[in-house]
């Protein structure tokens, strides 16, 4: 018998496509219905995982489906890509003893300055070529920078004998370390190559009888670090990464000072975050730290990260008249942050030239080319900043390490801490509080030869604050009018009330235990206290400017009378 077809059984070609073009109409229809009902999953996000151990972290960020992006071993912990859901269920599900931050957004601090005023003598007016002349110049010393990257010109690669002095070079970005060569450059910014610079600069401005080097230790090691972008902006894991590298290759590049010109706003008491946490790890293994205060001046309280631990030292900048000659006006850059920070320690603790400094940078630097006005002669560019001022410090240390090795990080914040000098007026008193210049504007003569030890981080027990056994608070108060108030062990104090005048100062030169730490307790009473979160991951970080995106003189920062 004949299988008849009807018109239905075997659909046309044009039927065929009909139907097609139909099905997918409404399979279309189904998924954008679908699409309002389930809404798509949210991207992940940079988080950073902390646990009792890093492989701990590692396999609970694994275990939800989560990517490791770092391993964070300094503090116990990965970078790591995570969705909403998946830190729901990390908290919730896996039972993880641990805690979850927020990835957060680091920059460098400074800025770029105008050219049409001479730059500041700033070797000079620490009086570093004075150690110069005795051979004091950083030799045998390791300075690691974590900034923007290297610049491979010649001061900042030999010494003043032509020796080649880079040690190292590390990509935390990339997670990358490249052998060293004479033209290696991975600095895109112009930033770091400006900090490593004011540290290491090797050109003489002198005589062999009468040395004058453009750096504060033009004899020591170098060994950079990238942590940071074009734009001069980088990532608690990246930054955290760099520290983790440099720690492990202390020993064998004998890194004894660590420059950390860079800086965020605190979001959290200073041991929970998890950026101060890597820095004092690096303390507690005898790196000397030294941090920029933050440009949020000169309003109180505008310390920022890492300057906020209480164990580092941490800069401010101060900056001359446009006067090279004549240290008498010299003043405080209005836009250097300024203490006390939240948990009531006395920052900065020192103050140095940033105000219009001049060094090294790539023509074809972003900086550069964002701001040609600010080219100097030749490869020399002008910038201001906390960053410059951390800088100048970071050598200054190099000094004081090469002169006596067996200085320990607290040491040599004693040696800096009470060897500088702070301002005064006409009459002998001060024009600035503690918290604005900390024990004031830094000496290299004094800090090497004063041989003072035992004065700084008293009270303080490092490897206790990082297993969370004791942590600590500082002298500072509050009084009933609103004003900051610090004690001397006579019972009498000065307070201040944000301004910049009116101040008796602080008499540190008494002995007093200015950077000493208290056991925390229930805090301090502030009205205007950091605006964060008890809980995590953190609140979104604030919102940076660039910083660069305008030129800025340094006269508008300039602290009015």
């Amino acid at each position: 018998m004949k299988n008849h077809e009807t018109p239905f059984s075997r659909p046309t070609a044009t039927r065929r496509g009909t139907f097609a073009r139909a099905s997918v109409a409404l399979l279309a229809t189904s998924f954008a219905v679908a699409a309002l009902l389930w809404p798509a999953s949210p991207e992940p996000t940079s988080l950073i995982v902390q646990g009792p151990d890093m492989a701990a972290a590692a396999a609970a960020v694994r275990d939800v489906g989560g990517n490791v992006t770092h391993e964070l071993g300094i503090i116990r912990a990965v970078g790591a890509e995570l969705t909403p859901r998946q830190v729901d269920r990390l908290r919730s599900e896996s039972g993880f003893a641990g805690r979850v931050f927020e990835d957060r957004v680091v920059e460098a601090v400074g800025k770029p300055a105008p050219d049409d005023t001479p730059a500041m003598p700033v070797v000079r007016r620490v009086e570093a070529n004075r150690l110069h002349a005795l051979n004091i110049d950083g030799r045998g010393v390791t300075i690691a920078v974590i900034d923007t990257g290297h610049y491979s010109h010649k001061a900042l690669n030999n010494d003043p004998a032509g020796k080649g002095r880079v040690l190292a070079n590390y990509d935390a970005i990339l997670d990358q370390e490249s052998q060293y060569n004479l033209y290696l450059e991975t600095d895109e910014s112009g930033h770091g190559a400006h900090v490593a610079s004011v540290i290491l600069d090797s050109s003489n401005l002198g005589t062999n009888r009468e040395p004058v080097f453009r750096g504060l230790a033009p004899d020591a090691n170098l060994v950079t670090v990238r942590a940071f972008d074009r734009d001069g902006r980088g990532t608690y894991a990246d930054v955290i990464r760099a520290i983790d590298w440099v720690l492990q290759k202390a020993d064998e590049h004998y890194i004894r000072v660590l420059n950390c010109s860079f800086s965020a706003p605190p979001r959290s008491h200073y041991w929970e975050d998890p950026l101060n946490q890597a820095v004092m790890r690096a303390w507690e293994a005898g790196i000397v730290v030294v941090a920029s205060a933050a440009n949020e001046g000169p309003d109180p309280m505008t310390i920022g990260i890492p300057g906020n631990v209480p164990y580092v030292i941490t800069v401010g900048a101060m900056t001359d008249h446009y006067t090279e000659e004549n240290g008498t006006d010299d003043r405080l850059a209005s836009f250097s942050s300024t203490g006390p920070t939240y948990e009531g320690f006395v920052k900065p603790d020192v103050v140095a030239p940033g105000g219009h400094v001049e060094a090294l940078m790539k023509t074809s630097s972003q900086i550069a080319l964002d701001h040609p006005e600010f080219q100097g002669s030749g490869a020399y560019f002008t910038m201001s900043g906390t960053s410059q001022a951390a800088a100048v410090v970071s050598g200054v240390a190099a000094l004081v390490v090469q002169n006596d090795p067996s200085y320990m990080p607290d040491d040599v914040k004693c040696a800096l801490m009470a060897s500088a000098r702070t301002a005064q007026n006409p009459d002998g008193t001060t024009p600035y509080s503690v918290f604005q210049q900390g024990a004031g504007l830094v000496n290299a003569w004094d800090a090497v030869f004063g041989g003072q030890t035992g004065c700084a981080n008293g009270g303080l027990d490092v490897t206790k604050d990082l297993d969370g056994t004791e942590h600590y608070g500082g002298p500072a108060t509050r009084d009933e009018n609103g004003s900051f108030y610090l004690l001397d062990e006579t019972g009498d104090g000065t307070t201040w009330d944000g301004g910049y005048s009116g101040s008796d100062g602080y008499p540190w030169s008494n002995g007093y235990p200015w950077s000493d730490g208290y056991p925390w307790s229930d805090g301090y009473p502030w009205s205007d206290g950091y605006p964060w979160s008890d809980g995590y991951p953190w609140s979104d970080g604030y919102p940076w400017s660039n910083g660069l995106a305008e030129p800025a003189s340094i006269n508008v920062w300039v602290p009015q009378e």
